[in-house]
């Protein structure tokens, strides 16, 4: 992202009097970038969407990024949040639903609302540039935690041992479920659901084999 100087201000194209200045036109931009991939979706975006919606001229746009896709990637990098540690509920149960609380609001932030804009519409060599950021701000995150929480859950004898060996796979069924109830349904997932897929598929999953 091109750095910003401090004499930068946007057109004046906002409310009277509310010129801004370097980061704070910096951050309306990146914020209507998200929110406009969130509303019309990766082919629809355009930069004079975006300077619309930010209230700034579009050159102020064009002075920081060239494409739209260097100013979706530095969206995603500055609104994805710092990886949180893995939930100590007590149980494997409340720990899960934890998780799963976790993964619906991030799902329905603006940033997931742009992801799931990205994964729809891309195509296979526009989405590699996301790739990356994608990966390391919320998929592997999220694997490592079930990871920590399947670890944690085996050695209090609430998972069954050999679990373990299927991480990978078992860290894709939550949010695999949800995104599938929210692409099929048309509905907004609840936490009804987060409780309804941790009973009745992950617990199930991993917990030891009984007969």
């Amino acid at each position: 992202m091109a750095t910003s100087r401090n004499t930068d201000t946007d057109t004046g194209t906002g409310a009277p009097g509310a010129r801004r200045r370097g980061p704070e036109l910096e951050r309306a931009i990146l914020d209507a970038a998200l929110e406009q991939l969130g509303s019309v979706g990766w082919t629809s975006l355009t930069m004079e969407g975006v300077a619309t919606r930010a209230r700034t001229g579009k050159a102020a746009v064009y002075r920081r990024w060239s494409s739209k896709g260097d100013l979706v990637a530095d969206a995603l990098r500055a609104t994805l949040p710092d990886p949180e540690g893995p939930p100590d509920c007590g149980s494997l149960r409340e720990d899960l639903i934890e998780l799963g609380v976790r993964l619906l609001r991030a799902m329905y932030s603006p940033g997931g609302c742009a992801l799931r804009a990205l994964i729809d519409e891309c195509d296979r060599s526009e989405a590699e540039r996301f790739i990356g950021i994608i990966l390391g701000r919320a998929v592997e995150p999220g694997k490592r935690m079930i990871g920590e929480v399947v670890r944690r859950g085996i050695v209090r004898g609430e998972v069954r041992p050999d679990a373990e060996e299927g991480e990978c796979l078992v860290a894709d069924v939550m949010p695999a479920l949800m995104l599938y109830r929210h692409k099929v349904t048309g509905a907004p997932v609840a936490e009804s659901d987060i409780t309804e897929i941790v009973d009745r598929v992950m617990m199930p999953l991993l917990g030891p084999r009984t007969g």
